[in-house]
């Protein structure tokens, strides 16, 4: 922020900046020449010694001088401001790319405008996504109004890139539009992620989470799941070492695995591997995932804390 960028041919609003000046001085000289000689006529009067008109005219003498100085350096005022102009500073960190115009090009004819270049800012960054009109009734449900720059919650949110697992970068939400597109029925809403290490680039992809409470949840992996008409289903050996089919029902997926809203208590022993040799009623000789002998047990579902 600050460093100088371009630099405008300067030479003519030097000589508007000179010019200016030299008219305030001019100015200044005509007030004090009108305050002294309405001076010397005031005691003049009070001798009878000149008429009321030449008071009356000193003092719009003076009063029309210093509306003439105060136009004159509000015209220094602005000549400064167009002068500062001329050297293009970044008005805020980041990246520039290429400059669009080169060294002695014209810019700015004709009263319009030129683009020199353009910069991004990297540090923070903005990621911006939309959301479907359930989601944003779930979000309202816990919320209780839209997030945004005067929420002091800074509501977070969670980003990956397409090449990271997980979603390792965390941010929070400042930005809401004021109504949903009508094509699509989503909501565009943005978010500000710290990027200091400037490893997120203006136009990536990224896979993005809002995390709406805490819970203790039962996750189980994703390949362990089956699907079929009745339902979502685990199969898990009971005591006497015999598959079961449990009906459950799936929530929220985190990385790799799956949260089970309903169908386990966690002291299941659930299959995770070999599921499709493992049919509900056959006995099994079971072995936890991992485990080098057959004497284990299956896996226990994993207990944590889930969006």
């Amino acid at each position: 922020k600050g460093q100088p960028l371009f630099l405008i041919q300067q030479n003519t609003y030097e000589d508007n900046l000179r010019q200016a000046e030299a008219t305030i001085a001019q100015y200044r000289a005509q007030l004090q020449w009108t305050e002294s000689q309405l001076t010397r006529y005031s005691k003049l009067i009070q001798d009878n010694a000149a008429a009321q008109s030449d008071i009356d005219n000193w003092l719009y003498q003076r009063d029309n001088a210093a509306a003439n100085l105060r136009a004159a350096e509000a015209q220094r005022d602005l000549a400064k401001l167009n002068l500062n102009y001329t050297l293009v500073t970044a008005p805020f960190d980041g990246r520039m790319d290429r400059r669009l115009v080169d060294p002695g090009n014209l810019v700015g004819s004709g009263g319009n405008s030129t683009v020199l270049a353009q910069i991004n800012q990297i540090d923070p960054i903005y990621v911006y996504f939309n959301i479907s009109d359930l989601d944003l009734a779930r979000l309202l449900k816990v919320t209780r109004g839209i997030p945004g720059p005067t929420d002091g919650r800074k509501w977070p949110v969670q980003t990956g890139l397409p090449n990271e697992d997980g979603y390792p970068h965390q941010g929070y939400l400042d930005f809401a539009a004021i109504n949903l597109a009508t094509t699509t029925g989503t909501l565009l809403m943005r978010g500000v992620l710290p990027n200091a290490d400037g490893k997120i680039l203006p136009g990536l992809y990224t896979r993005v989470r809002v995390p709406l409470e805490q819970r203790s949840a039962l996750l189980v992996p994703e390949v362990a799941i089956g699907h079929d008409q009745q339902g979502d289903y685990l199969l898990v050996v009971n005591d006497k070492n015999v598959v079961e089919r449990r009906p459950i029902t799936t929530g929220a997926a985190v990385e790799s695995r799956r949260v089970i809203a309903t169908g386990l208590t966690g002291g299941e022993w659930v299959v995770v591997n070999g599921v499709l040799k493992a049919a509900p009623g056959r006995p099994v000789t079971p072995e936890r995932e991992g485990a080098p002998g057959p004497e284990a047990r299956p896996s226990l579902p994993d207990k944590k804390a889930a969006p």
